[in-house]
């Protein structure tokens, strides 16, 4: 067993390899305070033949014995997994994946185990340390290490993986992947804060991701395997050259037709006119000769970009293609718009609710609730393909994430605007950053329905063609782009700063220099699209729509909320009923009454009202008989709020039986002559009568 360990924050930052997991290729426990995270890493031994990919696959999981708890459900056992697990599976998957060799095809497994969970709110991040140090120390061929932080800002100062308390205060939090040389990965929520900030938070991150490397490089040398060889099958030289001949000056013109689809058809079909020429000469090399026509394609689109600063549709690179917003569309949407910018399009809806539509979240960290939900859809259609419909995928909830963020910083209070509030997006075409057509679907949907973000939100993908010194940074990325370049780069914020940002490499890493020039391109194409943006919609919509719920708030004193519940919900039950509202009281007393029609709400507020009211000594009120005794009668005059009317205040003169003035279900008037001190009231009629008659 092999031990490393360094000192971060006062704390110590320990991986260990050696002693649990020893049959997997590697494998490290990273322990920082209370949080314990195992790292396993294995690799198939023989490739699977025909794949063009690098077949990585991570996952992280988090174990309800680590932080004390039993799961919930009725299987008592861990299930799927979380969105929170999915998320950072792919938050580790994205700084390792570009750091394996690019003809290395073997089917690669790493698994991430929370073991222990502590308040120090690095699970993620120690995960991807540990990832890293398990691949090192293996025989699996890597180029690493890589190491994460999470870098947040509080009073304008930069810290080091703040805890889960201290995360609260943060207006940055971002979690950041790099090697000892260069930053892979970026991704994280901000406050509206400028862009040299942002700039500065990934520089602090990286002179301690620096750190973190070189603790993985301490273990590696102790306890680090040989790297392991593997067989590349031999390429024909030779082939490729006749393929570049008959096609390579076609196929340059067909990369330049403008549309998506179009292009895609001219060179699908140069492709197969290739391929039966060259497959007549003897054996069927058709997979090969798509290989290579991938290749050539990358070459050229490449070159285009570096020599003549020139993109497949024409663009220059910091041009943004033609954007169009629509909102309103959808008659009984609350919030609805239409986003399209080029051939990327969003249907996004937004949905008021009141505080029972939250989403209740069972975590490590115990039970939480949300009340701003983003969700993602991708259709097959949207990309012309056939697919069956499933649930959401990592790629759908990875979105999905990076937009609600992106957003839910300009989401107002629950004080202010005491709202659940879900956004929905449907991807109805996509090429090129359909997350960030989201962000923007996003802002334009809520204005329409009149809830009164802070400031619009528009967000930009960038991109980046980089070849030795040469370098192009790319704005609106196509996702041919995307798919041939060699960085996604996406953007969001409002007019003062950054909102959310995520930024993933296929290189070894961005430079300080690159990162500022695409920050400042980005600005500039954010800029732009917030200007279509408020040309559509300047600001919310003063009015909530017809049909979306009125919520009515009302304070409440704590000794009371147990009166307007009553016993075992008899009484709040009541008024649900007899109202059609929806009403929440929180701990503090402050009651909310929902409703789409408003004298409903205007009632059921009067009834908790009467409620709450006090009696007050001399009031005359008109009282409803409950019971009638042999000495008096019972009567209420504000909800459960009921008072003696004696036999002897009934009326001026004498008389033998209650029942000779008054009975059960009679409305009277009577005046509260007395509140005694446990509370009690006694009524007089007599007394009503003679102050009315005295008025008169």
């Amino acid at each position: 067993m092999e031990k490393v360990d360094i000192d971060v924050r006062e704390q110590k930052l320990a991986l260990e390899t050696g002693e649990i997991a020893k049959q997997a290729d590697g494998s490290v426990i990273a322990q920082y305070g209370d949080t314990v995270v195992l790292a396993t890493a294995v690799s198939a031994r023989k490739a699977r033949e025909g794949l063009d990919f690098f077949p990585l696959t991570i996952d992280y999981q988090e174990k309800a014995y680590s932080a004390g708890k039993i799961p919930g459900g009725f299987l008592k056992r861990e299930g799927r997994p979380s969105a929170k697990e999915i998320l950072t599976s792919r938050l580790t998957d994205r700084p390792m994946r570009p750091l394996f060799p690019n003809d290395y095809k073997f089917e690669t497994q790493g698994i991430i185990t929370v073991l222990s969970y502590g308040e120090e709110n690095v699970s993620d991040v120690l995960g991807i340390t540990a990832m890293s140090a398990a691949f090192t120390v293996s025989d699996i061929p890597f180029d690493g290490p890589v190491a994460a932080v999470r870098v947040g800002r509080i009073n304008g100062e930069f810290i080091l993986n703040p805890d889960i308390n201290e995360i609260e205060s943060c207006d940055l939090s971002f979690v950041v992947a790099g090697t000892g040389n260069a930053v892979v990965m970026v991704e994280g929520e901000a406050d509206e804060v400028p862009e040299d900030i942002v700039l500065g938070a990934i520089d602090y991150a990286h002179e301690n991701i620096k750190r973190l490397v070189s603790l993985q490089n301490d273990l590696a040398q102790k306890a680090g395997k040989p790297k392991r060889s593997y067989v590349v099958p031999e390429k024909d030289n030779e082939f490729p050259e006749k393929v570049r001949e008959a096609a390579f000056d076609r196929l340059k013109s067909a990369c330049v037709v403008p549309g998506k689809l179009e292009r895609q058809k001219v060179i699908d079909k140069l492709q197969s006119e290739i391929i039966e020429d060259l497959n007549m000469e003897g054996e069927d090399r058709s997979s090969e000769i798509a290989e290579i026509f991938h290749d050539f394609e990358r070459e050229i689109v490449r070159e285009m970009i570096l020599n003549d600063r020139t993109r497949a549709d024409g663009r220059k690179p910091d041009q943004i293609r033609d954007i169009s917003c629509k909102i309103g569309f959808l008659p009984r949407a609350h919030g609805s718009a239409l986003f399209e910018r080029g051939e990327t399009q969003a249907i996004v809806a937004a949905t008021l609710g009141t505080s029972h539509d939250e989403q209740k979240i069972d975590s490590l960290d115990g039970e939480s609730y949300k009340g701003f939900m983003l969700h993602y859809n991708f259709p097959p259609f949207s990309v012309g393909e056939v697919k069956p419909l499933r649930s959401p995928g990592r790629r759908e909830i990875g979105h999905g994430a990076l937009a609600e963020k992106s957003i839910k910083q300009v989401i107002p209070s629950n004080e202010d605007f005491p709202y659940t509030i879900r956004v929905v997006s449907d991807i109805t075409e996509s090429n090129g950053s359909s997350s960030m057509a989201t962000v923007c679907g996003a802002t334009l949907s809520l204005m329409d329905a009149g809830v009164p973000i802070k400031a619009p939100v528009a967000g930009i993908a960038m991109g980046l063609v980089q070849e030795g010194d040469s370098a192009v940074v790319l704005s609106d990325i196509l996702g041919l782009e995307d798919h041939l370049g060699d960085m996604d780069f996406k953007v969001t914020g409002t007019e003062k700063g950054i909102t959310a940002f995520q930024m993933d490499v296929k290189i070894a890493g961005i430079s300080h220099e690159i990162m500022e020039k695409a920050l400042s391109q980005a600005r500039e194409g954010m800029l732009f699209i917030l200007s279509k943006i408020k040309e559509t919609i300047a600001e919310p919509r003063s009015e909530l729509p017809d049909n979306a719920p009125r919520i009515y708030t009302m304070q409440v004193k704590k000794e009371k909320i147990r009166d307007i519940i009553g016993t075992g919900g008899k009484v709040i039950r009541g008024i649900i009923e007899e109202t059609g509202c929806k009403i929440d009281i929180n701990d503090d007393g402050v009651v909310n009454i929902a409703s789409i029609d408003e004298e409903s709400a205007r009632m059921a507020k009067e009834i908790i009202k009467g409620i709450i009211e006090d009696a007050e000594l001399g009031k005359i009120y008109l009282g409803k008989v409950k019971k009638v005794v042999d000495f008096g009668a019972f009567v209420e005059i504000l909800p459960g709020t009921e008072g003696l009317l004696h036999i002897s205040q009934i009326a001026d003169k004498r008389i033998a039986k209650v029942t000779d003035e008054i009975n059960e279900g009679d409305e009277v008037m009577v005046k509260v002559i007395e509140i005694d001190r446990a509370g009690k009231l006694k009524l007089s009629r007599k007394a009503a009568m003679h102050q009315e008659t005295a008025a008169k």
